[in-house]
């Protein structure tokens, strides 16, 4: 099993998401579970708030779910420059 190390939080990026297509965390969950997902709403919820990693084949469900391109869930995350001086 791979999983994503969330050393940036993409949680923000996912519960932002889900809100915009009008999703409970319960109701997120219960069409991940049809595709295929075993992940629980805690789960998910830890995953939003940043305490989790994410399994790249729940990662990939969601992609399916909102039926958009992997780059929606970076959007706005940057890296902090490297201090040059």
């Amino acid at each position: 099993m791979q999983w994503f190390l969330q050393d940036i939080s993409i949680g923000e990026n996912l519960r932002k998401l889900r809100e915009k297509f009008g999703y409970s965390q319960a109701q997120l969950v219960s069409k991940l579970h049809l595709i295929g997902s075993d992940m629980s709403r805690s789960t998910y919820s830890k995953i939003e708030t940043g305490v989790r990693n994410i399994r790249i084949s729940d990662f990939i469900a969601l992609k399916i779910v909102y039926d958009v391109d992997f780059s929606v869930f970076f959007e706005g995350l940057l890296l902090d420059e490297p201090n040059t001086k």
